[in-house]
């Protein structure tokens, strides 16, 4: 079984900030696949499962709050008996310019606190991840306060892009190797196509 992992944090007030780039990605291919995403205990957050390309395949967005998404990914393994290597983890990554997508199969958590989390509960930093990027803050602004806010209107329509680019990437890799996905998507952005 194929599983993919959008990170961010629950509840109605945490919606459409940028920390929740991850959970944006979960919801579209929900919307695509026809699934419905919803609690599941066993894992600590919200699931759905779908058949695509004959292959089985989970959504999971973790309800634990980001710090803690370590915790849903090692209950989905155990109880699912899922492996590392059918993972593809999405989440928003301050390094990457808001409106591109960067694939990587293994690196450091760079500070972030979900894959911190994931790290520690897996026990290696190699598996597949789609980071969203959402830019770095202007100077003086606080990066606490910066990803839990929301993507201005003007970055609306690339953040829309983004998503579904990031959708169009993963649907690739169900079929294709991770290494040919990353070949084929990294380093397209908003002005690439």
């Amino acid at each position: 079984m194929r599983w993919i992992v959008g990170l961010g944090n629950p509840g109605p007030a945490y919606e459409s900030t940028r920390h929740n780039a991850g959970f944006m990605v979960v919801d579209e291919l929900a919307k695509r696949w026809n699934v419905s995403v919803t609690p599941n205990s066993k894992c600590k957050g919200l699931m759905g499962e779908a058949r695509i390309q004959g292959e089985k395949v989970a959504l999971l967005k973790p309800m634990t709050f980001m710090n803690l998404s370590g915790e849903s990914v090692r209950g989905f393994m155990d109880f699912y008996k899922a492996r590392l290597e059918d993972m593809i983890v999405v989440y928003d990554d301050l390094d990457t310019e808001t409106g591109r997508i960067r694939l990587r199969y293994q690196g450091s958590a760079g500070g972030h606190n979900g894959i911190k989390s994931i790290i520690q509960h897996v026990g290696t930093q190699t598996f597949n991840r789609v980071r969203m990027g959402i830019s770095r803050p202007k100077p003086g602004v606080q990066i606490v306060d910066y990803v839990l806010g929301t993507f201005p209107k003007g970055e609306q329509p690339e953040v829309r892009r983004m998503v579904e680019e990031a959708c169009d990437a993963i649907e690739f890799a169900l079929s294709h190797p991770f290494e040919e996905t990353m070949a084929k998507y990294n380093g397209r952005g908003p002005d690439k196509g």
